[in-house]
C-alpha cells in the first residue's frame, strides 16, 4: 500500500484535477498563485501600516494561505512517509555528467547531499545559491506580477497575454540557469 502511494499520479488523473481546480477558481472569481501569499501574510501581520503595497483586505485571500499551508503539510507527509526508497533510475550519461559537476552519488536521492545539506548550505556555493537565487526569485515574481504557478496555471488558463510572455521568460531563465549558471556554481 505504501509503495503504491509513493508513485506519482498519472497525467490523466493529475491534469484533470488541476483543470477542475482552475475551473472552480475561475467560477469563484479567484486567481491562483503562490507568490501572492507572501503579500497576504505580510498584510495579515500588519505590514499595511508601513507600506501601501500591503494595505488591502487580506481576509479575501485567506483561502490562499490555507492552500500554501496544505502544500507545506502535504510536502512534509510525502517526504516523511511516502518517499520512494528506491534510487532514481538515471541514464548512465546523466550520472557521468553530474559526477563531472561534483555531485556525489547522483540518483541516490532526489536531493543531492552535496547541495542540500547544512554543510552545502554554509559553503560559498550554497550561500550564492540561497541568497542570489532567493533574491532573483523574489524580484522576478514581483517584477513579472506573479510566480510561475500563477502565470503558468492561472494566467494561461485565463488566456492572459502577459502570462504567456512571463512563462516564456521563465523558461528562458530556467534553461539559462540549467545550462550556463548552475554548472559554473557546482564547480565552485
Amino acid at each position: 500500500m505504501l509503495t503504491e502511494l509513493s508513485q506519482s499520479w498519472p497525467w490523466y488523473v493529475a491534469g484533470p484535477l488541476i483543470a477542475l481546480t482552475m475551473f472552480i477558481l475561475l467560477y469563484l472569481g479567484k486567481s491562483f498563485g503562490v507568490s501572492s501569499t507572501l503579500r497576504t501574510s505580510c498584510s495579515a501581520m500588519g505590514a499595511g501600516k508601513t507600506s501601501d503595497f500591503f494595505r488591502f483586505d487580506w481576509k479575501e485571500q485567506a483561502w490562499n494561505l490555507a492552500f500554501v499551508a496544505g502544500a507545506m503539510v502535504g510536502g512534509f507527509v510525502a517526504a516523511q512517509w511516502l518517499a520512494n526508497p528506491e534510487p532514481i533510475d538515471l541514464a548512465a550519461s546523466t550520472v557521468t555528467h553530474l559526477q563531472t559537476l561534483g555531485i556525489e552519488k547522483p540518483g541516490a536521492d532526489y536531493l543531492p547531499e552535496s547541495i542540500f545539506s547544512w554543510e552545502g548550505l554554509l559553503s560559498l556555493r550554497g550561500l550564492i545559491m540561497l541568497i542570489g537565487g532567493g533574491f532573483l526569485v523574489g524580484f522576478g515574481a514581483r517584477y513579472a506580477g506573479g510566480c510561475t504557478s500563477g502565470h503558468a496555471i492561472s494566467g494561461l488558463s485565463n488566456l492572459q497575454w502577459p502570462s504567456l510572455v512571463a512563462v516564456i521568460g521563465f523558461f528562458i531563465g530556467g534553461l539559462t540557469m540549467t545550462y550556463f549558471i548552475l554548472p559554473w556554481l557546482l564547480m565552485l
